[in-house]
């Protein structure tokens, strides 16, 4: 992807958040050289803040997403059994563009429609080695009522409700009438190391800099700071 179309998409991203009354945390308007020298930060340890992805296959309209990691704690809390074990993200996923289909080795999370289109997850339950089983049910909850789905079901959430789906559930997801603004509560977040996606893709951006960054993307971290 260019950076200058990572720079609209963060501008056009931050206004559609914004249009729905959910305004970002201060440190997401730094700019690089504010974000660099801002000391004791949690930012870069914590992998917080902007992340656009078009998985490495620079079809953003069709295959990509849109996230803001506004908290998360760090392995070592899980480890431990204590202390911060919780992430949260804000996400926007375009009509008909998709999150490719992928699993969690350690994260549980709700999924939120949290306003604009419906949006639609595509569900498998994993086999014994923890690949997709296209014939098993898949047990869910949504809105916290367990509910059982054949292999391969898709699942509609209108604005307000969700899904919770535990580590090694496979998904994928996306607007279906118009954009979706999508709200995620999980336990501890570390998209470095914990996607396991059908496809053979990567989870972050090749970024290529024909103008300087408008803010930096949690890939850019361990470049920049």
């Amino acid at each position: 992807m260019k950076r200058s179309y990572v720079n609209e998409i963060l501008k056009e991203g931050d206004a559609f958040i914004r249009s729905f009354g959910y305004v970002l945390p201060p440190f997401a308007y730094l700019t690089p050289e504010e974000l660099k020298a801002t000391q004791n930060s949690l930012y870069h340890e914590r992998n917080m803040g902007w992340d656009i992805t078009d998985y490495g296959e620079n079809r953003f309209d069709e295959l990509g997403l849109f996230l803001f990691t506004v908290r998360n704690g760090i392995a070592g809390d899980l480890i431990k059994g204590k202390g911060m074990l919780y992430a949260e993200k804000i996400m926007i996923s375009r009509k008909n563009q998709i999150a490719p289909m992928h699993r969690h080795f350690l994260k549980a999370e709700d999924i939120i429609n949290r306003g604009g289109s419906k949006m639609v997850l595509e569900l498998f339950a994993p086999d014994h080695e923890g690949k997709i089983d296209r014939e098993a049910d898949v047990v869910v909850p949504i809105d916290g009522r367990m509910v059982t789905l054949s292999a391969g079901s898709h699942v509609r959430l209108e604005p307000g409700e969700s899904i919770t789906l535990m580590p090694g559930i496979w998904h994928a997801f996306w607007g279906e009438e118009d954009d979706v603004l999508i709200g995620e509560v999980s336990t501890v977040n570390d998209d470095r190391i914990d996607n396991w996606f059908e496809m053979d893709i990567g989870r972050f951006s090749t970024i290529e800099e024909d103008e300087a960054p408008l803010h930096l993307l949690v890939s850019d971290y361990d470049q920049y700071l």
